[in-house]
């Protein structure tokens, strides 16, 4: 088979075709996107205005809001061009990109959401210790460690893919370019390149979980020590929001990167790769806003300025 020089495109071969199922589908998969970006850019625009909910752990809250938009943005507007031009290539300067922006944000998540367990912790077990153990310029740092890792993850795994020498059959069976599915591609031998990611994987899938399993622990056992019931249901309620967050988010992704090679399938694949990259991002908002009362609060004092303001 010949070798296929990096001048070519890839071609994706997306997740619908074009019958009328499908058309259904992808007009849910577009609306969920959209309300995603939305409920996203709504969440940090409460954030940003509302002086009580700025707080660490509302910022970081609104870094998850962000990461969720841009990894919408990064996946589903190229997706929608495809299908509906059917012009499915993609250079590879444009797939390393995605590539790269894809595992920015999905590692800088898996990051953040140990951040974000950390600081659920210090608020529960030690909270008149919060503003001395959970500080602005250590909230900054956490994100900025989040993108950084993230970032660095993603440009090694880009730069690595793109490094290999493809075939002659060069359709990706995806909707998006993503490493594991470009290098099945590959004339070369890759064995080296999927140990090491997976041994990526497992540092940034495990050792964040890792690190919130070890948070709600403490916190459960803090939990079940309250004497009081709303002290009790008021944790509950804000952990649980976190951790279903995490469940959605982790379980995707283990699904998806540390599974052994032979348990593979490409529709598996893209089915679980459509569920955390378009409808694990519109669940966040919904779950912080509607299990949190400051977040609610904070909405209905927003619409009740905007009607206010329409009245006047």
């Amino acid at each position: 088979m010949e070798n296929w020089n990096l001048t070519s495109d890839f071609i994706l071969l997306g997740l619908f075709n074009h019958t009328g199922p499908h058309l259904f589908l992808f007009v849910m998969v577009l609306t969920t996107a959209f309300t995603s970006l939305v409920g996203n850019a709504l969440m940090l625009l409460l954030i940003l205005l509302d002086p009580q909910l700025h707080r660490p752990m509302y910022f970081l809250l609104s870094q998850l809001s962000l990461m969720d938009m841009m990894l919408v943005s990064t996946v589903v507007p190229k997706m929608a061009a495809d299908f509906l031009t059917t012009r499915n290539s993609i250079s590879p300067a444009g797939c390393g990109l995605q590539i790269f922006f894809f595992l920015t944000l999905e590692g800088g998540e898996c990051f953040l959401l140990a951040a974000m367990s950390y600081d659920r912790y210090v608020a529960i077990c030690h909270p008149l210790r919060y503003p001395v153990l959970m500080t602005w310029p250590l909230c900054l740092r956490m994100i900025l460690g989040s993108w950084f890792l993230g970032a660095a993850d993603g440009l090694m795994q880009a730069a690595a893919t793109l490094t290999f020498s493809y075939c002659n059959s060069h359709e990706v069976d995806h909707f998006f370019c993503e490493a594991p599915s470009l290098v099945r591609l590959a004339c070369a031998d890759t064995s080296l390149f999927e140990y090491a990611m997976y041994v990526c994987c497992v540092l940034m899938l495990l050792v964040p979980i890792s690190l919130i399993l070890i948070s709600y622990s403490l916190i459960l056992s803090t939990v079940l020590q309250m004497h009081s019931k709303n002290a009790r249901k008021k944790a509950f309620a804000t952990c649980s929001s976190h951790l279903s967050v995490v469940g959605l988010f982790f379980g995707a992704a283990i699904f998806t990167y540390m599974r052994p090679k032979s348990y593979r399938s490409a529709n598996h694949d893209k089915i679980v790769s459509a569920f955390y990259t378009i409808f694990t991002p519109v669940l966040n908002p919904l779950i912080y806003s509607l299990r949190n009362s400051e977040v609610k609060g904070a909405l209905r004092k927003c619409i009740d300025q905007c009607a206010a303001l329409n009245h006047d």
